[in-house]
Parts: C-alpha cells; sequence; structure tokens
C-alpha cells in the first residue's frame, strides 16, 4: 500500500464523512483502530481539520463506494499527484570544477589551520572533498604535500562568503555548547594588568606622571 499523505487529517475526513469502520480507516491511513476510535470520539486530533483523499488523488470513488458496501474491503491507495511537489529534494553532492580542484588541499588547510572546530564533514561537503584528503593534509601524508598553503576557499573561488560564514558560525556555536556541557568559560574580553605589575604609567586625578626607572648604581651611591 502507497503511504499516504497527511494519515490523520484523511482520517478525520474519512470518519466524519463516510461509513466506513474504524479497522478500514486504520488500515488506509496506516493508523491503530483505537486512534481511529479516538479521532471519532474526539478525544485524538481535535485539531486537525480533514483532508479529502479523493480530492487530493489519494483515493477514488470507486474505491470508497466498495468499501463502504462491505466492511471486509480494503481500500488501495493511489500515489498522490502532490506526492512529488512535497517528496523532500536531496541535495546533489557539489561539484567542483577541474580547474578549481587543484585548489582544494590549500583550503582544507586554510579550514585546519584557522578553523579547527569544523568538522571534516562540514568541510567535506563545503568542498565537496573526502575525509580520506583531509586526513592526507592535516597528516601531511598528501603527495603534494610540500606546495600545500592555507587559502580560504572564498580566495579560491571554491564557495562563497556566505556559505564559509554558515560553516563557521555553526562549528562555533556547537563547540561553544560542548564547552559549556564540560564547564569551559571563555573570557569575554582581553583582560588588561593593572599599571602597578606593568611599571610603566602612573595616572593621577589631572595628569599622567611616568614612573621614574630604579637602578642598582643609585643604591651603591648613596651608600658611599
Amino acid at each position: 500500500m502507497t503511504d499516504i499523505l497527511m494519515p490523520k487529517a484523511t482520517a478525520v475526513w474519512l470518519v466524519d464523512n463516510t461509513s466506513l469502520t474504524f479497522e478500514q480507516i486504520a488500515d488506509f491511513c496506516g493508523l491503530h483502530p483505537l486512534e481511529v476510535k479516538g479521532i471519532a470520539d474526539g478525544e485524538v486530533a481535535r485539531d486537525i481539520r480533514g483532508a479529502d483523499p479523493i480530492a487530493n488523488g489519494q483515493l477514488n470513488r470507486e474505491e470508497l463506494d466498495a468499501a463502504q458496501k462491505s466492511d471486509k474491503y480494503r481500500m488501495k491507495a493511489q500515489k498522490s499527484r502532490h506526492a512529488e511537489l512535497l517528496k523532500p529534494v536531496k541535495k546533489a553532492p557539489r561539484y567542483t570544477p577541474v580547474s578549481r580542484r587543484q585548489d582544494r588541499p590549500d583550503a582544507i588547510a586554510w579550514f585546519i589551520r584557522n578553523h579547527p572546530e569544523v568538522a571534516d564533514s562540514q568541510i567535506a561537503r563545503l568542498l565537496g572533498t573526502t575525509k580520506a584528503t583531509i586526513d592526507q593534509v592535516r597528516n601531511r601524508q598528501h603527495w603534494n604535500a610540500a606546495n600545500i598553503k592555507p587559502v580560504d576557499p572564498v580566495t579560491l573561488g571554491l564557495s562563497t562568503q556566505m556559505e564559509l560564514d554558515a560553516v563557521v558560525r555553526k562549528a562555533a556555536d556547537k563547540k561553544a555548547k560542548d564547552d559549556a556541557k564540560r564547564g569551559i568559560v571563555e573570557p569575554e574580553g582581553a583582560t588588561l594588568a593593572p599599571a602597578s605589575e606593568t611599571g610603566v604609567l602612573v595616572e593621577d586625578d589631572d595628569h599622567h606622571v611616568a614612573e621614574q626607572p630604579h637602578f642598582d648604581d643609585e643604591d651603591a651611591d648613596d651608600e658611599d
């Protein structure tokens, strides 16, 4: 049997508009008969609007009439004309022009040096490469390791700036969450050492006074 779209909404419509048994509706919609009974009693799917399976092309009138004449009959669903439109489209692998493929190791090296928090799987998807190649670049086992230089993928034309920013931001957010779970807290900003420790500048209310350097020779002269 073809899986139907919106099974609960379809069950609501069949309960309200036909004389089918709970078992017939459950079989057609892929639900449990008790769940269909709950819909009929108003305990389940109370806020779901019914969906007409005949109108959306999942059931023809002949099937429905035959099922209403015999409670032993089990309706056969048709493939909905909307199914292809609602079917998720799998994203095709990124295609990298042949002229750019030799630049991928440079982009991989850039990620390894500048954004180690980005997972290999993310790099592979963005650059259209493999985890094996990433490992070879990281371990300097790539056949062209001597000539690999870190260059960002945007400059190389392997990704857009928006794509790169999205990958880096996602990796940074994941790292922050992981660090928080482990109790690691990053400082909010650079901290400055107090002037007393730097020995460079002492600030008064109205003016700045440079601290005078101290030499051991001066103590020796005083003793004389």
